[in-house]
């Protein structure tokens, strides 16, 4: 919507399109985070050979094993064929470096948690569960891994929590089996019946929109509210009034988040005040009719 807003060249073929893509880069993200997540456990081989062929090896040398990629639970992801196919289909496989696995690995391998873990005599799924949870939370709260998704695609910072959620609930799963990953593919209907809808309504209705939003502004100039403010308020209130089944409280809760994100300090207290007045007027005029989970009331 910002994007029309600013480029009257712009269609909306155009702009499904984009919306379409970003909605494709953010399962691909979720796709290139399995990998490069995958591809430093299976360091752990390299580490292991590199401390085997030394000359003087030490005693930590010769007790080390490699563990981390060779439990059931890393295995469970190394030897999906579904996955692996996925992988070199969507052309995530040429996108991960070994050179930045090996950083990777070798800074996660200088942490205490790593130690510990090749130091338990016991072998038990969680403890592998454990540790490979901790590397995930070590690669991402690292600068190199968040470059690395940021430099494949510009809708990481966007897409992240979404990401990073996946990959949690992946990991707190394994061992994984099948198609697994199919339950973080976008669903066809959503992005259909809600994002494709919110837009072609946002886009068709401009006008009328802007009709129930401007009585509302009081002391507020329409022309000095910020793009990304009015296209905030007008994409609440066509999910207030054409998305039944969406809880009054939680389309205001989320638009007044999403300005956190992408407008000015002061945007989330502009955004919620207009929004209440305008969710009072709405009901008022009886232009809201929510039904089953999306009652008003709840």
């Amino acid at each position: 919507m910002y994007a029309m807003s600013r480029d009257n060249d712009l269609t909306h073929r155009k702009a499904m399109q984009l919306y379409n893509e970003s909605i494709r880069h953010s399962f691909d993200l979720y796709l290139l985070s399995l990998l490069q997540f995958i591809k430093v456990t299976e360091y752990a081989h390299q580490d292991y050979a590199n401390k085997s062929s030394k000359l003087r090896p030490t005693a930590e040398d010769k007790a080390f094993r490699p563990r981390l990629c060779e439990n059931e639970l890393i295995r469970s992801l190394q030897e999906n064929r579904n996955l692996r196919s996925l992988f070199n289909s969507r052309k995530i496989v040429e996108r991960v470096k070994d050179e930045d696995s090996r950083l990777l690995y070798l800074d996660f391998a200088k942490t205490e948690q790593y130690e510990k873990y090749l130091n338990l005599k016991e072998d038990k799924p969680e403890h592998h569960r454990q540790i490979l949870l901790s590397l995930y939370k070590h690669c991402i709260s690292g600068e190199l891994f968040n470059d690395l998704m940021d430099e494949n695609y510009l809708t990481w910072e966007d897409d992240k929590s979404l990401v990073v959620g996946a990959m949690k609930k992946t990991i707190k799963a394994l061992p994984a089996d099948g198609v697994f990953y199919q339950e973080f593919e976008p669903d066809d209907a959503t992005v259909r019946e809600f994002g494709e809808a919110l837009l072609q309504a946002v886009e068709e209705n401009s006008e009328e929109l802007m009709a129930i939003i401007e009585p509302n502004l009081k002391n507020w100039d329409a022309d000095r509210v910020a793009v990304i403010d009015m296209i905030l308020l007008k994409m609440a209130i066509c999910e207030l009034m054409n998305f039944p089944t969406i809880p009054t409280k939680v389309t205001l809760n989320e638009y007044v988040e999403i300005s956190k994100l992408y407008s000015t300090d002061k945007s989330k207290d502009f955004i919620n005040g207009i929004l209440d007045r305008l969710l009072k007027q709405l009901e008022k005029d009886g232009k809201i009719v929510k039904e089953g989970r999306g009652l008003i009331d709840e």
